[in-house]
């Protein structure tokens, strides 16, 4: 069957092509804003991932499977989204110093065919060892953090940042195999 991901992401591309040969990118225009954080961090990223996958959906003629994620990271009940300035990068990483916070993925999976959805939620803990304010410094005149929640990619350079994970380490860089494998053997 045609699978769509519904994802502008770069690291979910390159992720899911581990476990589906081919597939086209659609990218979803679902405005994330419109969705209200309500202290539920698996409830809202699993909202998140099921808008954008329905908002592709409605634009397929083909009979598809439709694959999309979101992903964010919690601190102590606060949501650390992208951040908007270097200034709110270095804000947030330096929150992230020396704590252990959550990365949250939502995943959904939509059949068309048959209109069958799955949606799912993976939770996986990230410690920090404590960041010098002037590591920081470093870490966003590259300007890794931009385009990540809580600023920092643990696939890339903000790895050296990281003491220590439990739970699903690809569930971080922002795509859960393991659990987006199952979803997909499931829905067929």
């Amino acid at each position: 069957m045609h699978v769509v991901l519904a994802s502008k992401s770069p690291r979910r591309k390159e992720l899911l092509s581990r476990i589906v040969k081919e597939f086209e990118i659609r990218v979803s225009d679902f405005d994330e804003s419109t969705v209200i954080f309500n202290c539920d961090a698996e409830a809202y990223v699993e909202e998140l991932s099921r808008k954008k996958a329905e908002t592709v959906a409605q634009k397929l003629q083909e009979p598809s499977l439709i694959i999309a994620a979101d992903t964010i990271v919690v601190l102590n009940g606060e949501v650390l989204g992208k951040p908007k300035t270097e200034e709110d990068a270095f804000f947030m990483l330096s929150k992230l110093s020396g704590k252990t916070h959550e990365v949250y993925s939502g995943v959904t999976v939509i059949n068309t065919q048959n209109n069958k959805i799955i949606s799912d939620a993976v939770c996986t803990k990230v410690k920090f060892s404590i960041l010098e304010e002037s590591q920081i410094e470093e870490y966003i005149k590259t300007s890794e953090p931009m385009d990540k929640a809580g600023a920092y990619g643990i696939q890339g350079l903000g790895a050296v940042f990281v003491e220590e994970i439990k739970g699903c380490y690809y569930n971080v860089v922002g795509l859960p195999l393991n659990r987006l494998n199952k979803m997909l053997s499931q829905i067929k």
